[in-house]
C-alpha cells in the first residue's frame, strides 16, 4: 500500500528483456536507499514492483509481461526519470490517499495550460474508468496522488502546483505522453455496490464520449 506522495525521482540505468520479463534497473538517491531490502515493494511510476536486487545505489525489478502490456514501463529507457515511493509502514504519516500500485489503465496527457503559477493538466482516461473519477476525488497518475478538479468529456483535469512539478516527473510531460492511472480504491467499491444494487454488471454511469484510445494502448 502507498500514499501517492512521491518520495524521490529515480533514473533508469538499464533495461534487459529475458524470458518475457523486463529486468529494470533504477538508481535512487542515497538518502532514499537507506534500509531497502530484497523483497521490498516500491511503486515505480505507480506500479507496485518487488526489489530483486540492491547494489551500489541501484535497485533492480523484474517486470512481467502482463505489467508491460498494461503500463508505461514497457517504454522505459535508460536515463529516463521515474517516480518512486516505498511502501507505507505502520505509523507513517498518511498523506495523499490509499494507492495500491495496481494500475487500472493507460491515460494520456491531452493538454497543459498555465494558470498563474500553476499548471492545469487535462488527462484522457479510458471510458471504463470514468465512472470511478469524480470532481474533488482522488486519482493516482504515474503514482502521484492528485485531486481531480473537474471531469470533462473523455477525461479529467487536475491543477498541479510547482512543488509537485519539481518533485515528480510531471514537469517533464508534454501533450501526447502516456501515463499510468489508478482510480481511488473507495470509488471501486462504491461502483461495485451500486452495480450490485442495480442487479447489473453494466457501468454505474454511462461512459462519456472521449478522445479515443491513447496511442500505443495495450489490449
Amino acid at each position: 500500500m502507498f500514499t501517492g506522495l512521491i518520495q524521490c525521482v529515480g533514473v533508469v540505468t538499464a533495461t534487459e528483456m529475458a524470458a518475457g520479463r523486463l529486468r529494470l534497473s533504477i538508481a535512487l538517491p542515497p538518502e532514499n536507499m537507506m534500509g531497502i531490502t530484497i523483497g521490498e515493494s516500491i511503486a515505480i511510476d505507480g506500479v507496485c514492483l518487488t526489489v530483486v536486487s540492491v547494489n551500489d545505489g541501484v535497485c533492480q525489478f523484474d517486470v512481467v509481461g502482463e505489467t508491460l502490456k498494461k503500463t508505461t514501463l514497457r517504454t522505459a529507457k535508460v536515463e529516463h526519470p521515474i517516480n518512486a515511493e516505498r511502501a507505507l509502514r505502520a505509523g507513517d504519516p498518511m498523506g495523499g490517499h490509499f494507492v495500491t500500485g495496481h494500475i487500472d489503465g493507460l491515460g494520456r496527457v491531452e493538454k497543459i495550460e498555465r494558470e498563474g503559477g500553476d499548471l492545469l493538466f487535462t488527462f484522457y482516461a479510458p471510458p471504463e474508468l470514468l465512472p470511478e473519477v469524480a470532481a474533488k476525488g482522488s486519482v493516482a497518475v504515474n503514482g502521484i496522488s492528485l485531486t481531480v478538479l473537474s471531469t470533462v468529456p473523455g477525461g479529467f483535469t487536475c491543477t498541479i502546483i510547482p512543488h509537485t512539478l519539481n518533485a515528480t516527473t510531471l514537469g517533464d510531460k508534454t501533450p501526447g505522453d502516456l501515463v499510468n492511472l489508478e482510480t481511488d480504491v473507495l470509488a471501486k467499491y462504491v461502483r461495485r455496490a451500486a452495480d450490485a444494487a442495480r442487479g447489473s454488471k453494466a457501468p454505474a454511469v454511462a461512459p462519456e464520449a472521449g478522445a479515443g484510445s491513447p496511442r500505443g494502448k495495450a489490449e
